[in-house]
């Protein structure tokens, strides 16, 4: 399958004024037959309109406002809508403040032609996460540990965000109806597609913790997760 030009990277934002700008740049110029659809959630430091300024010097790049701040699943939900409309036939998920490494993209694209689903993982030979202390490792690890094990599926990074989807795969899981949050979001997406018999495919990434800009990381987004995936043991069993 010839994934070049029909590609979306989706890549929510909320004041990455800092990063967006750099971050567009690097993709484009590291994967440039793959396009990117910026979902900002009305950032008040002015990232949207920096991405318009973008886009005057690229057909490549889009935005979609949000408008407001509605997390990170609603971002992720509107944007896949919104290339499915457009009619693209893969999907990628990731980042604005280089945790996710664009030259990774490439590697996701050609993944994507022999599998279903492409998970880029960090807890398999060859991932690594730098920039995080022991504690936050800790709760990562012992997260997919506890979805792994409550979901009995068989893969490691089951919260991660840098993630490859293709087409088909979201309109049987149905990403429409998702009304998961923050973490629990990209568990219910991959659950749902091993549940429905989609080759998933983990690949081994580096995540590296943000440099510039803040963490939407929060203890509600943790327990809400965490009470997710019973919910989703219960439910499809």
């Amino acid at each position: 399958m010839d994934l070049s030009h029909s590609t979306l990277v989706v890549v929510p934002t909320y004041n990455e004024a800092e990063n967006i700008s750099p971050i567009l740049y690097t993709l484009t110029r590291e994967v440039p037959d793959v396009d990117v659809l910026v979902v900002d959630d009305n950032s008040p430091d002015g990232t949207a309109q920096l991405v318009s300024q973008f886009i005057k010097h690229t057909p490549r790049v889009h935005l979609l406002n949000r408008p407001k701040k509605d997390g990170l699943a609603g971002a992720y939900i509107e944007g896949f809508g919104w290339g499915l409309d457009q009619g693209y036939q893969a999907f990628i998920s990731m980042d604005a403040d280089f945790s996710h490494q664009p030259t990774d993209v490439a590697r996701i694209v050609e993944e994507l032609k022999k599998s279903d689903v492409v998970v880029g993982c960090r807890y398999i030979p060859g991932g690594e996460i730098s920039g995080w202390g022991p504690t936050r490792q800790f709760i990562s690890r012992g997260g997919n540990f506890y979805a792994k094990t409550i979901l009995r599926t068989p893969f490691n990074d089951l919260t991660g965000g840098f993630n490859g989807w293709n087409r088909r795969v979201l309109e049987k899981i149905d990403v429409r109806s998702i009304r998961s949050k923050g973490y629990a979001f990209q568990v219910e997406m991959k659950y749902r597609a091993y549940k429905a018999n989609f080759q998933i495919t983990e690949i081994p990434i580096r995540f590296a913790n943000r440099e510039v800009g803040t963490s939407k990381m929060s203890g509600t987004i943790f327990w809400e997760a965490a009470f997710r995936v019973l919910e989703m043991r219960r439910s499809h069993g």
